[in-house]
């Protein structure tokens, strides 16, 4: 073998190695990555703060229309609360999902 075969073969072994690093390597983190985490937070107090918001509103507006104790006012901040909190339930599970699918990804290039 000749220093020019030499010389070309290990260039050659070098862009292999060089490609295989870069495919292997992790993709750099986001600097907005870490706010998702708040968003969902945010999102989820939204969600349970309607909830409550909704029931309260449409409590209040049955007991001034009827002139009655305000039983629908606590009946239906109950019910608005219960929702709240199953949309809240569904939002983190939609999450969780989300974070096991980008994990399942991710085990999949290694």
């Amino acid at each position: 073998m000749t220093d020019d075969d030499q010389k070309q073969r290990m260039a050659q072994l070098e862009a292999k190695i060089t490609a295989a690093k870069k495919a292997k390597s992790k993709p750099e983190a986001r600097a907005d990555a870490d706010y998702s985490g708040g968003e969902l937070a945010w999102r989820m107090v939204i969600e349970m703060v309607s909830g409550l918001g909704i029931g309260f509103g449409i409590g209040y507006g049955l007991d001034s229309l009827f002139g009655t104790i305000p039983i629908f006012l606590v009946l239906f901040t109950l019910l608005g609360l219960v929702a709240g909190v199953k949309v809240m339930l569904r939002s983190a599970q939609q999450a969780q999902e989300k974070q096991m699918a980008d994990k399942a990804d991710e085990d999949e290039r290694d």
